[in-house]
């Protein structure tokens, strides 16, 4: 007899999922295993959206192997001591897992590979489980990877993927292998309102509704921000319940412009996967420094909070910052808008933006969080690093009714569309009497002190 042990990390899924399929291949018994990692909450990782959310793929994924026969096993603790524990409790020579791209994640891979040999047990690590292109699969001539988009999407469209796999039929989990309960969302205090339920049942529903009905029409509709013409798929990827090589395969089959734009955002999210894994610090560090000495934030403190609480005095900031608070989810053309209301109006560093957003979305990803706040500040991949999103210009090309702005700041319902974009264009009495407040900064103001900044 000889047993294996599957880790599930970010890759909460049966289907099409090569680390399970080559661990229930290559042994008689296979241990499903995920191990709540106490140094992701010891980082601050540990939000209360992504743990709900979390809470529902681990029940989720429980239900399906007990469906097959199996049950997850869930550890909580150092993820390299509990792995090697269970690999002993259940005579284990092979542990099989999914390649990952933060700093954190290739640390704790190679503390793991050393601490298994130690014991004679091998190590599989699998690619293209959560990216549908591995990082480092392709590569321009003169680097380890491209630091431009377009470049990289013509060699990643080019690029054979691997089929997906189907779900296991059954799973046989050796006996004696003890599991901690699994977590519940009720328990969980904090949480956004408007929380969207996680599993891979729930993912595969989404993502079979959103091709039947939603995908045609994604070029034309996906900046409509009262629309809500995206596919919400985000939190899905983020925790691995759908596959991204499933998405673009089932994407291609579909066809059309829409579905084009849809495998092009899949694109950019490999494309920032395999800048972070060659370039770990960028989680961190500008990828590319311009030099800037941001308002601290002791000075930028009243303007953050109004950030942050969605009380700029801008709509279709406010508009955003309150979807975010009230879902744990943001429309991307209002992820873009905030951002760069924060790092180029406000001037206040895009690492306290990155933070706030890691705090409450479900699809708070490191690698696409990160870069792409970055790319909007202008400190990363984006080739014209100095472009500021004007919001007023940017909610009456995006949201022209006015729609989006009046279902999340209510206090504006009933101005009129010509002014419910520019508020302040009321006047300041009548604008105080809606509750709403002033802008923080004149449009001008916030511009010429970001171009002086830059130098310019």
């Amino acid at each position: 007899m000889s047993n294996s042990v599957v880790l599930f990390t970010s890759d909460l899924r049966l289907h099409d999922h090569p680390p399970l399929r080559a661990a229930l291949d290559g042994t008689d018994g296979t241990v499903p295993l995920f191990v709540r990692d106490t140094a992701v909450d010891a980082a601050g990782f540990a939000a209360p959206n992504r743990l709900a959310f979390l809470a529902d793929c681990l029940r989720d994924l429980d239900a399906g192997l007990r469906e097959r026969g199996g049950r997850l096993v869930l550890r909580r603790g150092d993820l390299v001591e509990q792995v090697c524990r269970v690999v002993t409790e259940a005579d284990a020579d092979e542990v099989h897992m999914a390649s990952d791209v933060s700093a954190h994640a290739q640390r704790r891979e190679e503390r793991l590979r050393r601490a298994l040999e130690a014991e004679g047990v091998r190590l599989h690590v699998h690619d293209t489980v959560t990216t549908a292109v591995a990082p480092g699969a392709v590569t321009p001539v003169s680097s380890d990877h491209f630091a431009v988009f377009t470049p990289y999407l013509r060699r990643w469209s080019d690029h054979r993927m691997r089929d997906p796999l189907g779900a296991p039929r059954a799973v046989r989990v050796p006996a004696g292998v003890g599991s901690e309960p699994l977590p519940e969302r009720s328990t969980l205090s904090g949480l956004s309102e408007g929380l969207a339920s996680g599993g891979e049942k729930e993912g595969r529903r989404r993502l079979t509704a959103w091709l039947r009905a939603g995908v045609a029409s994604y070029a034309d509709r996906h900046d409509d921000l009262a629309g809500d013409a995206t596919s919400r798929l985000s939190p899905h990827l983020h925790f691995g319940t759908l596959s991204p090589v499933e998405l673009v395969h089932r994407a291609r089959r579909a066809g059309g412009a829409g579905a084009e734009a849809f495998v092009r955002q899949l694109a950019w999210r490999d494309f920032h996967r395999q800048v972070l894994a060659a370039r770990p610090a960028a989680a961190t560090a500008d990828y590319r420094t311009r030099g800037d000495r941001w308002r601290p934030e002791r000075e930028a403190e009243r303007d953050i909070a109004a950030w942050r609480e969605g009380r700029t005095g801008y709509p279709i900031v406010d508009a955003a910052m309150r979807q975010l608070r009230h879902e744990g989810w943001m429309h991307n053309r209002g992820r873009l808008l905030t951002a760069s209301f924060l790092a180029k109006t406000l001037y206040v560093d895009w690492r306290v933006g990155a933070r706030h957003f890691l705090d409450l979305l479900i699809d708070g990803d490191l690698a696409n969080n990160q870069l792409n706040w970055q790319w909007v500040a202008g400190t990363g991949t984006d080739t014209r690093p100095n472009r500021v999103l004007n919001p007023v210009l940017q909610a009456k090309r995006y949201d022209p009714e006015g729609r989006y702005v009046r279902r999340w700041v209510p206090e504006l319902a009933q101005v009129p569309r010509s002014l419910v974009h520019e508020p302040w264009r009321l006047g300041d009495d009548d604008r105080a009497a809606l509750g709403y407040p002033a802008p923080v900064v004149e449009l001008a103001e916030g511009l010429d002190r970001f171009k002086r900044a830059r130098g310019r």
